[in-house]
């Protein structure tokens, strides 16, 4: 039985949701890696977005929706409408196939594909009203290992965390490239190339199936977001609720 488990979890196909940021992006892995991906930048049209991108995959792949061993999402931080958007879908489908989940930190996604990198990684993106979500990692053999929790703080804060630590670092993500400028200013360091600025699905999946393999996985009511900060809707609440108590 042992032994048939490990055959079915090597093979297992997975479906993998990224849409914590302003990009949508679907893939499906395997043992035999990245067998197809969609990737799309539309604004916040998540939702409209996400289901013809999931068709499309298993078209391209040939696969039925039924095939899926597990759900792989992303499960930020970022932006919480679409995290809402691929966590909802994600846990659907699973909830419907009655297979497992596995959650993936956006941070993780972008720092992997530069796991080749001689340096210090800093993963940053953009958590709008002049913060950032960011967490640092060291490549390591086979991925990347975080060294520090992930935080959401302000770009300044973000530098001199950087400079503190006096390592040469190479900062990938789309909060990098929107304050390359105020970084650059202070901190001398590379940045990633456009096209990895987005959390992928590709990495998803990938990360995913190495977590299949050790059965690394949840129910589907029990994958949590990870937002490090309140939504918005919550933080306008809680500051007209303070100034009206203060009239």
């Amino acid at each position: 039985m042992d032994a048939h488990r490990a055959y079915l979890r090597f093979f297992m196909l997975i479906l993998g949701i990224e849409t914590a940021t302003q990009q949508v992006s679907v893939a499906i892995g395997g043992h035999e890696g990245v067998l197809a991906v969609f990737e799309l930048s539309r604004g916040r049209r998540h939702a409209e977005t996400l289901t013809p991108a999931i068709e499309f995959v298993c078209r391209q792949a040939d696969i039925e929706i039924c095939e899926f061993g597990a759900i792989a999402v992303d499960i930020g931080p970022g932006l919480f409408t679409g995290m809402r958007v691929g966590l909802a879908a994600g846990k659907a489908i699973a909830h419907a196939l009655r297979v497992p989940m596995i959650g993936i930190s956006s941070l993780d996604l972008l720092a992997f594909p530069l796991r080749y990198a001689d340096r210090t990684v800093a993963a940053v993106i953009d958590a709008r009203k002049g913060e950032v979500f960011y967490a640092l990692y060291r490549p390591v053999p086979g991925g990347v290992q975080r060294v520090t929790d992930a935080r959401c703080t302000s770009v300044d804060e973000l530098v001199g965390d950087l400079m503190a630590r006096g390592q040469t670092v190479v900062c990938v993500g789309d909060g990098a490239l929107r304050y390359r400028d105020e970084i650059s200013a202070v901190l001398r360091c590379d940045f990633a190339e456009q096209f990895l600025s987005h959390p992928s699905a590709a990495p998803l999946v990938q990360l995913a199936h190495a977590k299949a393999l050790r059965e690394d996985w949840v129910n589907p009511w029990e994958i949590q977001p990870m937002y490090l900060r309140a939504p918005d809707a919550e933080i306008n609440w809680s500051t007209r609720a303070t100034g009206g108590a203060s009239q």
